[in-house]
């Protein structure tokens, strides 16, 4: 059975997302281990809860922020234009922005690096429209400094 590369979810062969964390297709893996060892570095956690379980916020550093704008190119809109005129996923654009998902993320875990933080928590990752032609994918969370229980 086939894994999510980002977040380790089980998916089925015919699926071409994964339904938790919207991760494309080409991007599966089957090994459960290397799933976990390419997604979740364990020095620096990034989640989208208030809290990374097994530890304690010890300081709250403050929002960080990856953008990551993207413009359509020509070709791009040529092939995204008749795939519309078909129906269903416009796969010209699928690969560029979960490239664009992932780069916004580790521009927000560069910046927390930078202001000393080891984790980041409330993450939310948003899209926008600008203009009809660029698109904008932003990760934003709250930086902290984060130490096991116990």
């Amino acid at each position: 059975m086939p894994y999510c590369r980002f977040c380790g979810t089980e998916l089925s062969p015919e699926a071409n997302f994964c339904k938790k964390c919207g991760g494309a297709v080409e991007a599966l893996t089957t090994s459960t281990s290397q799933v976990i060892h390419e997604t979740f570095d364990r020095q620096f956690p990034i989640v989208t809860t208030p809290n990374v379980p097994g530890f304690k916020i010890t300081k709250v550093i403050g929002i960080v922020t990856g953008l990551t704008p993207r413009t359509r190119g020509i070709f791009g809109k040529f092939i995204g234009g008749l795939q519309s005129l078909v129906g269903g996923e416009v796969t010209a654009f699928t690969s560029e922005i979960e490239k664009a998902r992932i780069e916004a993320i580790e521009r927000m875990k560069s910046q927390a690096k930078s202001l000393g933080a080891n984790a980041i928590v409330g993450v939310d990752i948003e899209t926008s429209d600008l203009l009809q032609t660029l698109i904008v994918i932003s990760a934003t969370g709250t930086a902290v400094v984060i130490e096991p229980e116990g």
